[in-house]
């Protein structure tokens, strides 16, 4: 009797955290359009929720990397492989990495505010994994990156909508000292 209960226990927490999972797609132009500087059309201005610059180990330039390569790599909904656009972006920052063995990165990994916040953590997790092995294969070293999920709990932008779910959906490249 005891078993069926906490079966009965695991089925139900298993359909609600199935809930509210629907593919939504991203409009265009959401966020995803590298500008001089390292932010992103459309992203939140200078010391505003997510901003890398005052977390520790964070370099006091927007992107302490590659002049003029953005630091953000966005992913579409409930997903963590990396868009095609973003080939680039990585190889410049692999690149930048291979050439400056000093040099450390954090990778830090987002999610919007859908879903458990054990869910998000955990899709945060495999977004920046799958940031840090692309830059491992093309040719950072192992010792220079470490990763961070942060789930939900640090939005580049506020609210309940597309615009703000698709700049919170992301990887941030945080150099360090």
């Amino acid at each position: 009797m005891r078993s069926l209960s906490i079966l009965l226990i695991l089925v139900g927490a298993l359909v609600l955290g199935a809930c509210g999972k629907k593919a939504t797609t991203v409009p265009e132009g959401t966020g995803s359009t590298a500008v001089e500087g390292g932010e992103t059309a459309g992203a939140q201005g200078e010391g505003q929720v997510g901003e890398g610059r005052d977390l520790p180990g964070a370099s006091g330039s927007p992107t302490g990397g590659p002049a003029g390569v953005a630091n953000v790599i966005y992913f579409d909904f409930d997903r963590s492989d990396i868009r095609p656009e973003y080939a680039s972006l990585i190889n410049s920052h692999a690149k930048y990495l291979a050439g400056s063995s000093a040099v450390r990165i954090r990778v830090e990994g987002h999610t919007d505010e859908r879903g458990s916040r054990e869910y998000n953590i955990a899709l945060a997790e495999r977004r920046a994994q799958a940031v840090r092995r692309a830059l491992m294969l093309q040719g950072a070293g192992d010792a220079q990156l470490t990763t961070v999920s942060y789930g939900e709990e640090r939005p580049a932008a506020v609210g309940s909508d597309e615009s703000a779910y698709g700049q919170n959906r992301r990887v941030e490249l945080i150099y360090g000292r």
